[in-house]
C-alpha cells in the first residue's frame, strides 16, 4: 500500500526535505531557528530579488509557495507522528520572507527581521497563540508563524522609517 509512512513512498524524501528546511530542522539546538536561517538565504537569493523585479509577482509566488508548503506541512505531520514537530521548519522558512517583503534588504534589516520574527515567533502574540492552539494540520502549522512574521513585518517597517 502507498502511504506517507511506506519507507518507500516516493514523495516522502521530497517532504521531509522541504519540511525541514533542506534539514536545518535537524539541529539538535534550537530547529526553529536554524530553519529562520535558511529563510534568511531563501530571502536573499529568492523572495528579496523577485520583489525588485515585482512585488506583486513576489507576493504571488509566496501564495503559492504557502498553500504548498501547508500541503508539506500536512504530510509531514504523518511522518513524523506529531502535530507541529519540531523537525518541521518550512513554517520558519517561509515565516522570513513574510517579515521581510517591502523592507530593504541590507544586512542590518535582515538581522533585525531574524530577531524580531524569532521573538514574535517564541512569545506568539494573539492571534498567533490562538492559531497555534486550535488550528490542526499543516495550515495550523504554517499560520501561526504568519501571524508572527506579520507582527515583526510591522514592527520592522516602523524601525525602518523612524530611523
Amino acid at each position: 500500500m502507498l502511504s506517507s509512512r511506506n519507507p518507500f513512498y516516493p514523495m516522502r524524501s521530497l517532504i521531509i526535505f522541504f519540511a525541514t528546511g533542506i534539514y536545518s530542522g535537524y539541529s539538535p539546538i534550537a530547529p526553529g531557528t536554524a530553519g529562520s536561517v535558511v529563510g534568511l538565504a531563501v530571502v536573499w537569493l529568492g523572495f528579496g530579488p523577485l520583489w525588485m523585479h515585482s512585488p506583486a509577482l513576489c507576493l504571488i509566488v509566496f501564495a503559492i509557495a504557502f498553500a504548498i508548503a501547508c500541503w508539506i506541512s500536512d504530510r509531514a505531520e504523518k511522518i513524523f507522528d506529531q502535530h507541529d514537530d519540531s523537525r518541521i521548519v518550512i513554517d520558519e522558512v517561509l515565516g522570513m520572507a513574510a517579515t521581510m517583503f517591502g523592507n530593504p534588504l541590507t544586512v542590518g534589516c535582515l538581522i533585525l527581521g531574524f530577531i524580531l520574527f524569532r521573538a514574535a515567533d517564541v512569545i506568539k502574540p494573539w492571534p498567533a497563540n490562538l492559531i497555534d492552539r486550535r488550528v490542526r494540520n499543516g495550515a495550523g502549522v504554517m499560520l501561526d508563524d504568519l501571524a508572527a512574521a506579520i507582527y515583526a513585518n510591522i514592527v520592522l517597517q516602523v524601525i525602518v522609517r523612524v530611523l
